[in-house]
Parts: structure tokens; sequence; C-alpha cells
């Protein structure tokens, strides 16, 4: 029986992209979360900058928190500018919390964010996902598995 498919979020303009997780991590179900912003870290993030490629997140009194995101301070901000590795709260319905919170404190699994981007209508988002981490094996059998997919897709184009 087939994997069902993952849900597809409206993803207008991705911002940064952690593609060391599929790589590093199983991922099991992906959730797609809000983020409580300043107004500085907005316009930083409309410019394309920001990192998420050490960041987690983590279940802290039944909220969901990104850790170690690095949105870099707003070039023409003043002031009120931003810290640029603050947490930030993600924003998600009780029940998918309850989800997380369950998965990891019993399954051992981790909280990773894919994505950030902003939608059709604007609104920042983060693609997180619950992950099994793979060890040193299973990530050997990733990359034999990629470089098997790339030689047959050679081997038949060049046999055409």
């Amino acid at each position: 029986m087939a994997r069902p498919k993952l849900p597809e979020f409206d993803k207008t303009k991705i911002v940064a992209e952690n593609r060391r997780a599929r790589f590093e991590y199983f991922i099991e179900d992906v959730f797609e979360a809000g983020i409580a912003l300043t107004g500085t870290e907005v316009k930083s993030l409309r410019f394309g900058e920001g990192s998420i490629a050490e960041s987690y997140a983590e279940v802290k009194k039944g909220e969901v928190w990104l850790v170690n995101a690095n949105v870099p301070e707003f070039s023409h901000g003043n002031r009120f500018n931003h810290e640029p590795k603050r947490p930030r709260k993600l924003l998600l319905h009780e029940r998918e919390i309850a989800k997380m919170f369950g998965a990891v404190e019993r399954k051992g699994m981790t909280l990773v964010p894919l994505s950030v981007y902003f939608t059709s209508k604007g609104r920042a988002k983060v693609e997180l996902a619950l992950a099994k981490g793979k060890n040193n094996a299973d990530k050997r059998n990733t990359v034999k598995d990629r470089e098997w997919k790339r030689d047959q897709a050679r081997i038949m184009r060049d046999h055409n």
C-alpha cells in the first residue's frame, strides 16, 4: 500500500528552507503553523533574509516555540529593531499541539522546521515536521538510493 501524500500548503514565496532536515530525519507528520513576529522581523523576511538551518521547535506549557531561527535585523530598523535569534511563538490549534507533545514525550520524536514562507494572503508560515532521527546506516541508504535513481535515469536516457 502506498504512503499517503503529504498535504501541500499554499506557498507563494519561500524565504528559508531546511534542506538537511529530509536527509537527517524520517519525516512522519507535517504541520503548517503561523509565527508571531514583530514588524521589523516581517520586513526582514520579506527581503528574503532568514535561516532555519540549525533551528528546532519545542513544546513548553502548552505552547510551541521556534528556537534558534535566525532572522537578521532589518537594515532600516531603528532602536525598535528585533533580536535576531529570539524564540518565536508558533500558532497552532490545541489538538495539533497535544499531538506534537505526545509524540515528542512518548515516542522520542523531534519537531523540525522544514521551511518558512509567505502565503498568497501575505501571512508568514512555518512548515513544521514531526520527525525521527536517522542513524548513519539510514543516511548511507538514502545516499545509495538517490545515486541509484540518478544512474537509472541516465541509463534510460542513454537507452532511448
